[in-house]
């Protein structure tokens, strides 16, 4: 395991069990019947406790998009072609995808990383450019990638967070985009979890059911060639995944490391998180699940990662379009949290405590 990644690892601790006592009691004291902000309330326990501050800010927020492309796409695991990935790029540049929308609506600045992307896309001041390869190898025939790429591109994950610290950051969102990548996804679920590949392949950016149940074949034959190992995370992402999934395995990783909330995506993201709890348990506690995803294997995936998401609106388009929503839901959370008066600040009665029964 490389130095950098080894690093991370290790800096992870669990979250602040005085800070989220000392922040159930002020919401206990607002002016509202207790728990009736419902998530709402949970979820800026859970912030402050990441963040250890009593009452946390989320007015930095970044949502990082990594972008791979997926050798299995010559299996016709897709709707669309491969070329579509670089092309998204280029609408990410220019704000004219959903998650630019999104992004500008909840106040987040887009971080569009190149990590892998199967041609040379032209320089721009807005582009991060990490290339670790040129697009996964084909998971049907062999492996995805080398073990070395796999870890380069984790590496490459927890240096775009680390240095997005240096602008200003205080909390992350996952993105992604990667023509194939449901299937790479898919897999991995299947490698770890155990679960029924029928399960957790869907339809991705479009497929019919004749297309699903090719697709199914083929996670089949890519986990009979490749044998990846559920007790090795990393082997998994090797021989399976993606290089835009192990980057953001980078940049859960690097978020936990340095107390930062960080709200996945959808089934992409799941899967990241899935490898990156699977590296270190206590990054789950980090987690914040926007959305259930549309795609198949997205509620499976999070049933066995124990998350509840936020929101359900049958969303499937990746991009951190999903995350950004929760983005805004976190820092409604803590708004409430810092900017809520209390019962003594209002001078407004508090609910009678019932008495307690005195013995006979």
């Amino acid at each position: 395991m490389a130095d950098a990644l080894a690093q991370t690892l290790a800096q992870i601790r669990p979250l602040d069990q005085q800070v989220m006592e000392a922040v159930r009691a002020r919401q206990d004291k607002l002016t509202k019947p207790r728990g009736s902000l419902g998530r709402l309330e949970e979820l800026s326990v859970n912030i402050a406790a990441i963040t250890g501050e009593l009452l946390p800010t989320l007015g930095r927020k970044a949502i990082v998009v990594m972008v791979g492309d997926h050798g299995v796409v010559a299996e016709g695991i897709s709707a669309y072609p491969q070329e579509v990935t670089a092309q998204m790029v280029s609408n990410f540049l220019r704000g004219g995808a959903g998650i630019n929308v999104l992004a500008d609506l909840v106040g987040a600045r887009v971080i569009v990383v190149d990590i892998g992307v199967n041609g040379e896309l032209s320089p721009h001041p807005q582009l991060v450019s990490r290339k670790v390869a040129y697009g996964t190898g084909n998971i049907a025939r062999g492996p995805a990638m080398t073990h070395k790429e796999a870890i380069r591109a984790v590496e490459v994950g927890i240096e775009v967070v680390e240095e997005s610290l240096a602008q200003g950051l205080d909390i992350v969102a996952t993105g992604d985009m990667g023509i194939g990548n449901t299937t790479s996804s898919s897999a991995i679920c299947a490698a770890i979890s155990g679960a029924p590949i029928e399960q957790l392949a869907g339809r991705g950016a479009g497929l019919d059911d004749k297309g699903v149940a090719h697709k199914v074949e083929i996670i089949r034959q890519a986990l009979a060639i490749n044998h990846p190992d559920p007790n090795d995370p990393l082997d998994v992402l090797a021989k399976v995944g993606g290089l835009e999934i192990a980057g953001l395995v980078g940049v859960i990783l690097a978020a936990a490391a340095h107390r930062l909330p960080v709200v996945i995506d959808g089934f992409i993201s799941g899967a990241a998180a899935l490898i990156a709890t699977s590296l270190q348990g206590v990054v789950k506690q980090y987690l914040i699940p926007a959305h259930t995803s549309a795609e198949a294997g997205h509620q499976v995936l999070l049933d066995y990662l124990g998350l509840s998401p936020l929101l359900d609106l049958k969303m499937r388009l990746g991009e951190g379009t999903g995350a950004a929503l929760g983005l805004f839901l976190a820092e409604a959370a803590v708004r409430i949290l810092r900017d809520m008066a209390t019962f003594a600040e209002a001078s407004v009665s508090e609910a009678k405590q019932p008495k307690e029964q005195e013995p006979r």
